[in-house]
C-alpha cells in the first residue's frame, strides 16, 4: 500500500492512533493547533507547524516575497481557527545548493513582512541542503485564554454553520497574498460562544466533513447560499481550497445578534450562513465534491 492509496486523513489516523499524550495536553493531533497547559494555568500554550513546498504550494518562478508571506501566514491561519495569539516563529529552509542567495533573501523579506503584520518574532530555525524541491517549514508558538480557545470538536446538533469571506478562485487570486482571520476570530470568541471552528485550507468539501467528524455530528449544507468569489462556481468553492477563511458553528439563538454585530464590526467582509449541523445520519452523509487531499492530488 502506498500513500496515494490512503490520503492524508487515513494516513494520520494510522500514524497518530494511540499516541501517548500527557494530561497537560488540551488538544493534540487532529485539530488545527496543539494546545497544552502552562505551569501557571492562566493561559494555554498554542503550537503549530506548517510547510510550503515548491510544486505543491507554489510554482517555480513565483515571487520569493510571496512565497515567504504564504509560508508564515499558513500556520497563522490555523491560529485564527483556534482564536489564538501568535508570538514566536521558527523557520526551516530546505533548498538545493544552486538556489540563488538573492531568492532566499527575498523569501525572508516576505517572512519578516508577514510576521510583522501580526507582531510575531522570528527567533530561529534551521537550514538544510536538499536535491529539491525547495521547502519551507514554519513553526509558531503563542497563547490563548483558557475560556476562548476554539477547536473542531465542539459542534452541536442544530448549530448554524457560517463562513467568512468568499470562496473559490483562490488559486488564481489570493492564495499567495491572503491575510489570516485572526482579528475576526478573536472578536468572535470575545463576544460569542463558538462551538467549533477551523480554517478552510483544503476546500469546504474536505474541511466541513472534518469538522463534522471531529464533532461527531452530521451536516446539511445549503448550496444556494455559498458566498462565491467572482467568476467561480459552487463546485469551485467546495473543491479548490486555499481560501483560508473561517468555518464555524454557533447556536442558532445567536444568529441574529451575530449577523447584526458582524456587519457593524467588519462591514467589508461577508459573513454567510451556509447550513447547519445535524444528527449523525444512519445512511451516507451529504456528498460533496471533494476538496484537496494530500498524497491523492495529481502532481
Amino acid at each position: 500500500m502506498r500513500l496515494g492509496d490512503l490520503g492524508e486523513d487515513q494516513l494520520l489516523g494510522q500514524l497518530l492512533f494511540n499516541l501517548p499524550l500527557a494530561r497537560t495536553v488540551a488538544a493534540g493531533p487532529g485539530d488545527d493547533c496543539a494546545i497544552v497547559e502552562t505551569p501557571d494555568h492562566r493561559e494555554l500554550l498554542v503550537l503549530k507547524t506548517d510547510c510550503v513546498v515548491e510544486g505543491v504550494h507554489f510554482l517555480r518562478g513565483t515571487s520569493a516575497l510571496d512565497v515567504g508571506w504564504k509560508a508564515m501566514m499558513r500556520p497563522l491561519s490555523d491560529f485564527a481557527a483556534t482564536s489564538a495569539v501568535p508570538q514566536f516563529a521558527l523557520i526551516t529552509l530546505m533548498a538545493p545548493k544552486q538556489t540563488e542567495v538573492a531568492w532566499v533573501k527575498e523569501l525572508y523579506r516576505g517572512l519578516r513582512r508577514a510576521a510583522t503584520r501580526f507582531k510575531v518574532s522570528i527567533v530561529g530555525g534551521e537550514t538544510s541542503r536538499t536535491p529539491g524541491p525547495i521547502a519551507i517549514s514554519t513553526s509558531v508558538v503563542g497563547w490563548v485564554e483558557r475560556d476562548r480557545w476554539a477547536s473542531r470538536r465542539g459542534g452541536k446538533v442544530g448549530d448554524d454553520l457560517f463562513v467568512t469571506g468568499r470562496l473559490g478562485g483562490a488559486l488564481k487570486r489570493k492564495h499567495l497574498r491572503f491575510t489570516p482571520r485572526i482579528a475576526e476570530s478573536r472578536w468572535l470568541t470575545k463576544n460569542f460562544s463558538i462551538h467549533a471552528m477551523m480554517d478552510l485550507s483544503d476546500g469546504l468539501g474536505t474541511d466541513l466533513p472534518r469538522l463534522a467528524r471531529a464533532s461527531k455530528v452530521g451536516f446539511e449544507m445549503e448550496m444556494k447560499n455559498l458566498p462565491l468569489a467572482r467568476g467561480t462556481t459552487a463546485d469551485d468553492a467546495i473543491s479548490e481550497g486555499e481560501d483560508y477563511e473561517l468555518l464555524f458553528a454557533i447556536s442558532p439563538r445567536d444568529r441574529n445578534r451575530l449577523e447584526r454585530q458582524w456587519g457593524k464590526k467588519f462591514p467589508n467582509l461577508p459573513l454567510t450562513r451556509i447550513g447547519s449541523l445535524s444528527q449523525l445520519p444512519t445512511k451516507d452523509r451529504q456528498l460533496l465534491p471533494r476538496g484537496y487531499v494530500h498524497f491523492q492530488q495529481p502532481s
